[in-house]
């Protein structure tokens, strides 16, 4: 497996992965029937430096980065992450994380924050706690899961 920055080439290949997981509404607060010219905005937007997964030329993978803030808390990051629904289990997410943080010490980030991890989401809340992120707060119902309700979600944090 690969892991390199996107290209325009890579779009179609990009919302195929994004698109399941978005309808799902079980971990991204976009909308369920989110178009895919905006699901892809999402992705691309500018604050963002998205890298993609590949194996054997198929796109498994992809996650972006960017600053969690402005100002003052510039120096503390944000990603997103997504493995195919048919590749989960397989190591891919621990490996965009490992990436990420690579990048994120590279690009001069000195922590990640993660704002809003679905309580629910249990294999994303127990990889990113073995890849050394804190759950540093709880926000109470603020997440409207499409078959649990209204379910927590978790600030998480790792200084770099």
């Amino acid at each position: 497996m690969i892991i390199r920055r996107a290209t325009p080439s890579d779009h179609d290949d990009i919302w195929a992965l994004v698109e399941p997981v978005f309808r799902a509404g079980e971990t991204y607060p976009v909308a369920r029937d989110i178009s895919p010219e905006d699901g892809l905005a999402y992705w691309l937007a500018p604050e963002k430096t998205l890298f993609v997964a590949e194996d054997n030329s198929k796109l498994v993978g992809l996650y972006y980065i960017k600053p969690n803030t402005g100002g003052g808390g510039g120096h503390i990051c944000n990603c997103g992450y997504i493995t195919s629904v048919s590749e989960r289990g397989k190591g891919i997410a621990k490996k965009l994380c490992a990436h990420s943080v690579v990048i994120a010490k590279e690009s001069g980030y000195r922590g990640m924050q993660y704002n809003l991890v679905i309580s629910t989401n249990f294999a994303a809340v127990n990889l990113w706690k073995k890849m050394g992120f804190k759950i540093v707060g709880t926000l109470p119902g603020v997440f409207n899961h499409p078959d649990k309700g209204d379910v927590d979600a978790f600030v998480m944090f790792q200084a770099l």
